[in-house]
């Protein structure tokens, strides 16, 4: 449907965020653009997970309302979340690959999950995606016979199954050594640059200096945006 070509992929109006019964983040607006970079940056505890697992409704929204890739984060019923996460890709830090499954039969689970049924297909876009972050030779293998670096990889290939429309990404290089996060960080720029937007949960100072982008910052209960002021990014 064209005439939504230029709805922003994700929209936050006057949203609280609440994690159990307090609240981390409240009265919060901002819009990501199809095709954006952003950041997302904040102490330990400032929320930041918090927004990512609601706008996947992990958490329920309750005050407020978020719109993602055309889906209605409100009160969303169960059986519409898988809908909502086909169009989106979420990046984990701690990988959440079944370990005694080889990477192949990783991406088949969730492609299964998410409505795939045609084998040949299902093979072609494996290879694709595997191909795409680097990895054209893994498919037989286990997780655990992978580096940390390799299975993130695997991790962004799974999540790029469904061509989402936007990755969410949680401290995507927290657990690995910085030559392998420069490595992962250039794939999600990659992604990025066709076109898939990107909002990515991090705390490492050097991609804030290195590669420049829109920065949201979780702090005292809100989010700032460096699109309205500048901000500082000491976290």
């Amino acid at each position: 449907m064209t005439h939504f070509s230029n709805q922003p992929v994700v929209s936050v109006r006057n949203a609280s965020i609440f994690q159990e019964n307090q609240t981390v983040l409240s009265d919060i607006s901002f819009d990501i653009e199809k095709g954006e970079f952003v950041y997302l940056i904040g102490r330990t505890g400032s929320g930041k997970s918090s927004l990512l697992k609601t706008l996947y409704a992990d958490l329920q929204l309750r005050l407020g309302d978020i719109e993602v890739s055309g889906f209605q984060i409100r009160d969303i019923k169960r059986a519409k979340v898988p809908f909502l996460r086909r169009k989106l890709g979420i990046v984990f830090q701690d990988f959440q690959l079944f370990p005694d499954r080889t990477v192949t039969e990783n991406l088949s689970f969730v492609m299964k999950a998410t409505g795939w049924k045609d084998g040949a297909k299902i093979k072609a876009r494996q290879a694709e995606v595997l191909m795409r972050v680097g990895l054209g030779s893994v498919g037989g293998k286990f997780p655990h016979q992978l580096s940390g670096g390799e299975q993130q990889r695997v991790v962004i290939a799974r999540a790029l199954l469904n061509e989402p429309s936007i990755l969410l990404a949680d401290e995507p290089t927290g657990n690995l050594d910085p030559e392998v996060s420069d490595g992962i960080f250039k794939l999600f720029q990659e992604i990025n640059n066709s076109g898939t937007a990107v909002l990515m949960a991090t705390h490492n100072h050097y991609f804030l200096r290195t590669y420049p982008a829109r920065i949201l910052k979780c702090e005292k209960g809100k989010v700032l945006d460096s699109k309205v002021s500048p901000i500082d990014v000491n976290i």
